[in-house]
């Protein structure tokens, strides 16, 4: 049996603007504050992020759908963590061989295969997986909402088994599962849906071990005059 790791980044479900993309340090007052920022900037544009930004549909059934083709092994380990990059130690510890990755972003690294001599990170730990030889294969199912491309990583293609996919249906069946990942990203994911993360996490209906995840404390109305002005400057 092929051991393979389930991980999904919570931003799989989450439609993201352009402008938002880029590289944070998965700190508390990074998913915090640069989140104040954006909704204060938005409102004096018009427009009520609160209201504008949601979960898409495919969150509704997702954990049907992922029954019909992964098979979790008995007692099978599951953690929810902050950062996406936790992925690189759990897939190692279960010596997994294939990763399968729900996502936004490849986190292949992104500065071509030179991005696998950085530290470990959120960015870069699956292709520093594949470039370790800690896996065999990689399989990125994008989200029906993301940016990239397969070909924005031509130099990882070329060099690893790595297949991308944009719909979960495509996936075979009986994929032997022994963890699962589930990651909030909250650089790119707002606080005010913690609450349909958290009842996500629920309905896998299986106990997990929370590693580093933050609490965020999300409250628009608290927020003073001075509190806008300092977010609206936060770098």
């Amino acid at each position: 049996m092929v051991h393979s790791l389930l991980s999904i980044d919570w931003d799989y479900f989450i439609p993201l603007k352009r402008e938002w993309l880029g590289s944070y340090v998965e700190n508390q007052k990074n998913i915090e504050a640069v989140w104040y920022k954006r909704y204060i900037k938005s409102v004096l544009e018009g427009e009520d992020l609160e209201k504008s930004v949601d979960t898409t549909p495919i969150l509704e059934n997702f954990w049907v759908k992922i029954r019909e083709h992964f098979d979790f092994i008995r007692n099978i380990k599951v953690f929810v963590s902050e950062s996406h990059m936790l992925s690189y130690h759990i897939a190692r510890a279960n010596e997994c061989e294939e990763v399968y990755s729900f996502d936004t972003h490849a986190d292949l690294g992104y500065a071509g295969m030179s991005s696998v001599n950085f530290e470990l990170n959120c960015a870069n730990w699956l292709g520093k997986l594949l470039n370790e030889g800690k896996i065999k294969k990689a399989h990125i199912i994008y989200s029906p909402h993301t940016f990239e491309k397969p070909e924005d990583f031509k130099d990882f293609n070329k060099l690893f088994s790595i297949r991308y996919y944009r719909d979960i249906d495509v996936l075979p069946e009986g994929i032997y599962t022994v963890a699962v990942h589930i990651c909030r990203s909250g650089a790119w994911t707002p606080p005010w849906l913690d609450n349909k993360f958290e009842k996500f996490i629920k309905n896998l209906n299986l106990p997990y071990k929370v590693i580093k995840l933050y609490r965020r404390d999300w409250d628009i109305k608290k927020l003073s005059l001075s509190d806008q002005i300092f977010y609206l400057n936060f770098a």
